[in-house]
């Protein structure tokens, strides 16, 4: 019975240490898919788009969550560094910038690296207002991003002239969100590309269709930690989403959504590589 008691111990020993490797090393894949920045083209395909409008190119990002330990910031500027690259005519943030507030002089930096023909236009997302399940979560302070130079977008809109194309871009802040207060009188019927920013995808379930041509959105990371099945991914934040990633074709328009750049809650990824995005406008056929 000791030589019996002896081997189990050892055969539990070797278990945990199989257990311990195979843990660390799933943990420094994590780590590394963090700031595996995946960087993706997508063609948005439009009916009767505006001929100055062809080829137009929209610079998505989206959840930042700078100011945590983690490699959110180096994620970050990696998207910067290429996104320069493309020489976007406008570019997007949809919401969650900051975690803490020691992130705002990475968000500063970010924003003024992205300057863009027709500007840098942002929302807020839930992270910056400190309105999270997070307990160390703080919010920052919106005025750095108009500091910065960027366009802040809180219930507002702004219009821009594209050649003879009136583009207009339409934002929505989580506290209108939440409400249920939509910018439907900020459309303007007589743009011919009409674009809405907004943290959160669910916004198209409450959209009147044909108010918006695109929608732009962030907030679910891709799920952040998923585990691969035969039936799928199984994403482990916010568990349950419509729209989980990429673009869609909805009632309300054609909706993106940004698995985002960084992390929350724990410094990790795994099959949810962080993305940025560049969307190019073009005539449907």
């Amino acid at each position: 019975m000791p030589a019996l008691g002896r081997n189990l111990r050892e055969r539990l020993s070797r278990v945990a240490g199989v257990g311990t490797v195979v843990g660390g090393a799933l943990a420094a894949w994590s780590l590394y898919e963090a700031q595996w920045v995946e960087t993706l083209e997508v063609e948005v395909l439009v009916p009767d788009l505006h001929e100055d409008l062809r080829g137009f190119r929209i610079l998505h990002l989206s959840d930042f969550h700078l100011g945590t330990l983690s490699l959110n910031g180096r994620a970050l500027r990696k998207a910067v560094d290429w996104g320069r690259e493309q020489h976007p005519d406008v570019v997007t943030l949809t919401g969650d910038q900051v975690s803490r507030p020691r992130g705002a002089p990475e968000l500063r930096r970010a924003l003024k690296a992205l300057a863009a023909p027709y500007g840098v236009h942002v929302v807020l997302g839930n992270h910056d207002l400190g309105k999270t399940r997070d307990p160390f979560n703080q919010a920052g302070d919106p005025a750095e991003v108009e500091s910065a130079g960027a366009v802040l977008h809180s219930g507002s809109a702004r219009a821009l002239e594209v050649g003879s194309a009136r583009l207009q871009v339409v934002g929505v802040d989580p506290v209108s969100f939440r409400r249920r207060i939509w910018p439907g009188g900020l459309v303007d019927p007589e743009a011919d590309f009409r674009i809405l920013l907004c943290h959160f995808p669910d916004v198209v379930r409450w959209l009147e269709p044909g108010d918006f041509d695109l929608i732009l959105a962030g907030h679910l990371h891709g799920g952040q930690i998923c585990i691969p099945t035969p039936w799928g991914k199984m994403r482990l934040e916010h568990l349950r989403a419509r729209y989980w990633e990429g673009l869609h074709q909805t009632p309300a328009g054609q909706l993106h959504v940004s698995r985002g750049l960084g992390t929350s809650f724990v410094p990790f990824r795994f099959f949810a590589r962080p993305e940025v995005s560049l969307l190019r406008l073009e005539r449907a056929h």
